[in-house]
């Protein structure tokens, strides 16, 4: 099964501001949904723990993430794999700034391919699912960025 997803919004944060914040595991991996444990391997190499549910199916995902493009202050992008409760997961999200007069535009894009048992057992769920905590993770990282606690996605 594949996911893809994308979109952008606006913060008032300079853009440099932004991009060490998106390119912090330390900070960006805690506002992701479900969040449960991050493991640093090295600067641009860690392991994020999130523990999922899907109806019955219930587990922890551990997915292995790169920083596999860190172009200061415009782009971040990140790949990842993973087992994911009975399956494989490919994870990419990618981040790209640009100043704009109300501070710094963040467009952003994310797909994941999953693989496995889990995509026949929760089926018609998964794509859902992943969009509703998609939304969560960017009106976390809105609100992150502007302590704002309603961030308004555009």
């Amino acid at each position: 099964m594949h996911i893809r997803f994308s979109g952008d919004f606006t913060v008032k944060n300079p853009r440099q501001d932004v991009y060490t914040f998106l390119t912090d595991p330390d900070r960006f991996c805690p506002i992701l949904p479900d969040f449960k444990a991050l493991t640093k391997e090295a600067a641009d190499h860690f392991t994020v723990t999130l523990s999922l549910g899907i109806s019955h199916i219930r587990g922890d995902a551990r997915i292995k993430m790169v920083l596999a493009e860190a172009t200061p202050p415009t782009r971040a992008a990140y790949t990842g794999r993973g087992d994911v409760i009975g399956a494989n997961v490919t994870v990419t999200a990618a981040f790209d700034l640009t100043d704009v007069p109300a501070g710094t535009r963040v467009d952003w894009r994310g797909e994941a391919q999953i693989v496995g048992r889990l995509v026949s057992l929760a089926g018609g769920l998964l794509e859902p699912l992943a969009k509703k905590n998609l939304m969560k993770l960017i009106d976390g990282l809105q609100a992150a960025l502007t302590n704002d606690k309603q961030p308004v996605r555009s």
